[in-house]
């Protein structure tokens, strides 16, 4: 008996369980890194959180944004987007510009090896986000 549970045991820890796949989780921030195509400016902090309402909102960067979003198996998409209009030095504005048009253009999300949350639009590069803390 205490061979067959050592071995169990053994086998186990050699080949672990399958993990869980990753999924979105409601009111988590996502921080983005990559915004079509190019890193995100370094002190700059775009975000994105999905409420359990249906809303989406974050900060774009400057500005406060908000959108209604659906979300069904691996695909999101974003109703109108709407921010608030505080001006910002012109790299970050830019930066903004960009994050706002990548949102609107999402249709499908996915996790990458590295477990980043990547926003796919139909063509294109996706946007790449890291998890933050509940």
């Amino acid at each position: 008996m205490k061979r067959s549970l050592y071995l169990a045991l053994a086998a186990t820890s050699l080949f672990g369980c399958a993990a869980e796949p990753l999924q979105l989780v409601n009111e988590r921030v996502y921080q983005a890194e990559w915004i079509g195509g190019k890193p995100r400016i370094h002190h700059s902090h775009p975000t994105l959180i999905l409420g359990q309402d249906g809303r989406a909102y974050g900060n774009a960067g400057c500005n406060h944004w908000f959108a209604a979003y659906h979300l069904q198996a691996d695909q999101l998409s974003f109703a109108q987007i709407g921010s608030t209009r505080k001006m910002c030095p012109p790299p970050l504005m830019e930066q903004e510009q960009r994050f706002l048009e990548e949102l609107s253009r999402v249709q499908r999300w996915d996790f990458s090896s590295q477990e980043q949350l990547r926003l796919w639009p139909a063509e294109g590069k996706p946007m790449r986000l890291e998890s933050g803390h509940d």
